[in-house]
């Protein structure tokens, strides 16, 4: 398998590599920043690039934050951007539910197993849904729980979907009802099933750690609708008009960012070595997705200036 262009330090390179492309897709957490942090020489990264006229595309898995949340984060850590550059994957299953699922009554309703960022894009569709942030769902499961579970007099019967994503209070009284609802037919999405994220310089538990359970009780596999999920790349395509083979993907993960350009026949890929994958991982065999380049970290290309 062929072994991706390092384009550290080459100047050339780094500005043949930049005229390849209109529009450049970038995820953020392991590329632009981590945690609060973000990495040195990013904005004037961006800025380069868009003074070349190329188009920004931020696409992300986190589905914490909802678009109008993402664009906050941006604006406080001094990163210009618009709103209608930020492409989650809660916003990406929004679409997914509201426009490809279209769930009709009765079973109209969505059992989050997330957190408000799912929730704001879902209310921004007009999509119904319980759980989530609900307070009801954040306790200690009691006797009457136990029964009302089990019997299914608690739960609500016009829930068509069980929808997870990254849940900072997950407990096993959503873990029950999620299971429940599942067993009963709904149908199982995920926001992403990443195993971690990067966050202050280390990796903590990512949303595939949730919806990972709930395949384990069911035997079901939750559809994905955030990167490497080519649903996600329809979705950004057709919402922003690109040609694939004009289009790079800038990430650090090989089993998301990376994967996700290759599967999308892009016409470029681009790994950064300040996040989840390392050079090693791409040269073992069993490598998930090889990019066709790699840097350092993203501010290297502001070698092209020069």
């Amino acid at each position: 398998m062929a072994q991706p262009a390092y384009l550290t330090g080459d100047a050339p390179a780094i500005n043949a590599f930049i005229d390849r492309f209109d529009v450049f897709l970038f995820d953020c957490d392991g590329v632009l920043w981590s945690g609060d942090h973000v990495f040195e020489g990013v904005v004037q990264t961006l800025e380069l690039l868009r003074s070349r006229g190329k188009k920004t595309i931020f696409v992300t898995n986190n589905s914490t934050k909802s678009r109008q949340e993402y664009l906050k984060k941006f604006a406080d850590m001094g990163i210009p951007s618009d709103v209608e550059e930020i492409f989650g994957s809660a916003y990406s299953s929004a679409i997914y539910i509201s426009r490809i699922l279209k769930l009709a009554p009765p079973k109209n309703k969505v059992f989050v197993v997330g957190e408000v960022g799912i929730e704001k894009e879902l209310r921004s569709e007009g999509v119904s849904f319980i759980g989530g942030t609900d307070p009801s769902f954040r306790r200690e499961m009691t006797p009457e729980d136990w029964k009302g579970i089990a019997d299914g007099s608690l739960l609500d019967p016009g829930v068509g979907c069980v929808l997870t994503g990254l849940d900072f209070h997950i407990n096993y009284l959503k873990l029950s009802h999620a299971h429940q609802y599942l067993r009963r037919g709904a149908k199982f999405l995920a926001t992403n099933v990443d195993s971690t994220f990067p966050m202050n310089h280390n990796f903590f538990p990512g949303a595939g750690s949730i919806s990972i359970s709930l395949t384990n009780m069911t035997g079901q596999k939750p559809v994905a609708l955030g990167k490497p999920s080519q649903a996600m790349m329809d979705a950004i395509e057709g919402k922003f008009q690109l040609d694939r083979a004009r289009t790079c993907m800038v990430g650090d993960r090989l089993d998301t960012d990376i994967q996700f350009g290759v599967q999308g026949k892009l016409g470029g890929t681009l790994a950064v070595l300040t996040g989840v994958s390392k050079a090693a991982d791409w040269e073992a065999k069993d490598a998930a997705a090889v990019p066709a380049y790699y840097v350092d970290k993203l501010s290297d290309l502001l070698a092209a200036a020069k």
